[in-house]
């Protein structure tokens, strides 16, 4: 290659000069790679494995043969008119033809082994023409077609490759490397190994690669240092890597995102096979990462085969178009991937974004017109939390109130040496308060805290910061006191001097202490909406029993408030003002002379405004609560032996979800749910059954589930039926884990494989290595392979003479 100079490179030479010779040979090809998001579903949309680039068709066929043809469970399929009959498909053919996939789009039957590698001309498909007859001679002519399509020879033929494909022992690969078996038992110990660190490193959601990897580099990132330590304590390990092929050793960055994926996907497995065809809700929500990029994390709500309510992770997708028709096309592509029909969605919750919920144009109205039976419940948590914002600026005193708490925390947390400070205070307050008996002592009492700002996105920060102000009151005085006597800048001194002021005024007193009564019934009901197995029928009777609280507070807690302020103000010396005593009205000009008393200001204005603005804010935010659909699942509360308990508005709720009851459903229902009462109520178990869950798991337990199935299906229609979308919020906790700042360049595949890991652990755990060394095995033609097992057994016989 000629030598670079600062003349050639600024010249204009022409294009055959050696430089540009040089450069064309030099030029890098294009990485072509498919990744498993790239599987297209329906079999109707896909195009011919012809069109796939080469490099890549061998990848394309593995990946569909490993996900499997797509065969939806319990799905409705649709019934044409033809020739004087009505034909539609039937679901139990999956079982009799594996190899037979159905199109939502075209309507039509198609087969995998053929679509994969049938090669002159196109696969056969087989239209809806040759659907089975509902009524006379069901199912004879499409079992004669799929009969004489399996004994084809091109069909035998395309079985057969695919066979021959997937078998990686008797590959023409192994003809060329050629291993001993103690070399594939080395293999066996660093693909073990390599896997146990990655496992390891996926649970607790670290970074696997190091920016200076090389072998001598003194930290060569998580996973080699993690491995290399592997080596020191297991001599069999080193020995494996040592003594082993270079060229196999099962540590680079590839071997350990297809790891990775091989996990990802196999709790993903465990995750479908506990859904096996039962409905279920979804709960969405969008957020931005640190790359700034939209992700959408999706989980499933349903009820397993032992009654209990599950909610499982099962993916994110980013989200280029931020439009309606955007989410909607990515609901349903999450959905499709995991072979699920959105025909099977009865339910849908979100966190209340214009583009998610929007009434005539939101994702909800799309699916809704496809699929009328997926009811949107708007998530209770985040509706409660606009409650509380909304209160925060309901009356023009408690909105000037808000303004100066932010103000107080910047002010006493400005700074290191300050919050050293008011720690050091508080710590004295409490051990003078302890001396003095004022407070007791015990394990988990009078921890260390510092103050937190308020965020209208947080739920519960609010009265979080309330409760520090009041329990470190004190050491906050103490605080912009030294502030306001040692700060140099003028702005800190008046900054400071006006706090204090405000601090130690009744109006600060007075509305602290009423929001924090205020506060803490709304977030008793939003720590209850957050738990996973929390249901619909609890959540209505906890909104229903919080508003009852506010109201009682309305006509019967302002003296214990007013004792409680009165005493605090006492405590401190703070000067409590005359109630009786006239003064001029707070907000206007004292030359209009409107004149209140002190008392018509706290009791009306701040007081009665405020618990009417919470519960005006209740009523309108949870207007659910009140329609027809939950109205009707409130009948099925198992409080005080089942006493809401209304057969003919159950009736309602299984005509409501026409699609699960037929005709025949509803006349049995009435019966059925009549002998469920009586049954339940001279049961000993149902006797302290408080909660919907619990009675579903009591009725999988006694059996009751096959007794009553027509019951059993309304509970668990009630159960999958969103709350809040406080999983989705975890899931994007995980995700500021598992994707931060030094790890903004991960890419959206390898980011989903180690979410579903890192949320999921519980199911993670449970998988055993072989299963995920063998699914490893599957996803790619690989150089070496796991020595196949020989088991070996003795049968004994025994041989009797007569």
């Amino acid at each position: 290659m000629s030598k670079r100079t600062l003349f050639n490179y600024f010249s204009s030479g022409s294009s055959n000069t050696p430089e540009n010779d040089d450069n064309a040979r030099q030029q890098k090809m294009t990485r072509v790679e498919f990744r498993c998001s790239d599987i297209i579903c329906d079999p109707g949309k896909r195009k011919p494995i012809d069109e796939y680039p080469f490099a890549i068709r061998d990848q394309v066929k593995r990946a569909y043969v490993l996900r499997g043809p797509t065969q939806l469970a319990n799905y409705t399929f649709p019934r044409k008119w033809q020739s004087g009959e009505w034909r539609s498909f039937q679901a139990h053919w999956f079982e009799s033809y594996d190899w037979l996939e159905y199109s939502e789009l075209k309507d039509a039957a198609f087969c995998l082994y053929c679509y994969l590698f049938f090669e002159p001309g196109k696969p056969e498909k087989f239209g809806s023409n040759i659907f089975a007859k509902v009524g006379y001679e069901k199912w004879k002519k499409a079992l004669e077609r799929f009969n004489k399509h399996a004994d084809s020879i091109s069909h035998k033929n395309a079985r057969e490759k695919c066979d021959d494909f997937m078998n990686q022992k008797k590959s023409v690969i192994r003809k060329i490397y050629k291993y001993d078996k103690e070399e594939q038992e080395r293999y066996e110990i660093r693909l073990s190994s390599s896997l146990d660190v990655a496992r390891f490193l996926i649970m607790q959601g670290e970074a696997f690669r190091g920016h200076y990897e090389s072998s001598s580099s003194l930290n060569k990132g998580t996973y080699f240092e993690l491995l290399d330590w592997y080596k020191g304590k297991v001599e069999v390990v080193k020995e494996a890597y040592d003594k082993g092929h270079k060229n196999c050793l099962m540590v680079s960055h590839h071997i350990q995102k297809d790891l990775t994926k091989a996990c990802a996907e196999e709790v993903m497995t465990m995750i479908m096979d506990e859904i096996h065809g039962r409905k279920f809700s979804v709960l969405i929500d969008e957020s931005r990462d640190v790359s700034i990029k939209e992700q959408m994390a999706m989980i499933l709500r349903f009820v397993s085969d032992e009654g209990k309510v599950l909610e499982r992770f099962v993916g994110l997708q980013h989200i280029e178009r931020c439009t309606v028709a955007a989410l909607k096309e990515a609901i349903v592509g999450m959905l499709s991937s995991h072979k699920l029909s959105i025909s099977m969605l009865r339910g849908q919750g979100y966190d209340g974004a214009s583009n998610m919920r929007g009434e005539f144009n939101g994702v909800q109205k799309l699916i809704r017109d496809e699929n009328p039976y997926a009811f949107y419940v708007h998530c209770f948590a985040h509706q409660l939390q606009l409650v509380v914002v909304t209160v925060s600026t309901s009356t023009p005193a408690i909105a000037d109130f808000f303004n100066y708490v932010p103000l107080i925390v910047n002010t006493v947390g400005a700074s290191c040496m300050r919050k050293d400070t008011l720690l050091a205070k508080h710590h004295d307050t409490l051990l003078q308060k302890v001396e003095n008996g004022e407070i007791l002592t015990g394990r988990g009492l009078n921890q260390e805290c510092s103050l937190a700002r308020p965020g209208d996105t947080r739920w519960g920060s609010h009265l979080k910061t309330l409760l520090r102000i009041l329990v470190m009151w004190e050491a906050i005085i103490d605080v912009l006191e030294i502030v306001k006597k040692d700060s140099i800048k003028p702005t800190s001194n008046g900054g400071a001097f006006g706090l204090i002021g405000k601090m130690e005024s009744f109006d600060f007193v007075f509305i602290m202490h009423l929001m924090i009564e205020l506060l803490s019934m709304t977030d008793i009901l939003s720590r209850h909406l957050q738990r996973k197995d929390q249901d619909i029928v609890e959540a209505m009777h906890l909104i229903l029993g919080v508003k009852d609280s506010l109201q009682d507070m309305r006509d019967n807690g302002w003296e214990p408030l007013f004792k409680k302020v009165k005493t605090f103000c006492e405590k401190n010396e703070i000067e409590v003002p005359d109630m009786d005593k006239e003064i001029n009205a707070r907000g206007t000009s004292a030359r209009r002379r409107q004149k209140v008393t002190n008392m018509h200001f706290y009791h009306v204005e701040v007081f009665l405004a405020a618990v009417d603005a919470i519960l005006s804010e209740m009523n309108h935010r949870f207007g659910e609560v009140s329609s027809e659909l939950l109205g009707c699942m409130a009948s099925l509360s198992p409080k005080n032996s089942f006493s809401n308990f209304d057969v003919d508005k159950l009736v309602r709720l299984a005509e409501i979800y026409a699609e699960d009851f037929d005709i025949g459903h509803i006349a049995l229902l009435p019966s059925q749910l009549r002998g469920f009462i009586g049954r339940v109520r001279r049961s000993q178990e149902f006797l302290g059954c408080t909660e919907l869950p619990q009675c579903a798991e009591i009725m999988v337990r006694k059996g009751m589930h096959r007794s009553y199935p027509l019951v059993y299906r309304l509970i668990e229609l009630t159960l999958i039926l969103p709350v809040a979308t406080a999983s989705v919020e975890r899931v994007f906790s995980a995700m500021s884990i598992i994707k931060t700042d030094l790890r903004n360049k991960m890419g959206d595949e390898w980011l989903n494989d180690l979410m579903i890991c890192y949320t999921e652990k519980e199911i993670f755990r449970s998988i055993s290595n072989e299963k995920i060394m063998k699914r490893f095995e599957e996803m790619k033609e690989r150089r070496m392979l796991i020595p196949q097992k020989i088991v070996v057994c003795f049968i004994t016989i025994s041989f009797f003479y007569p």
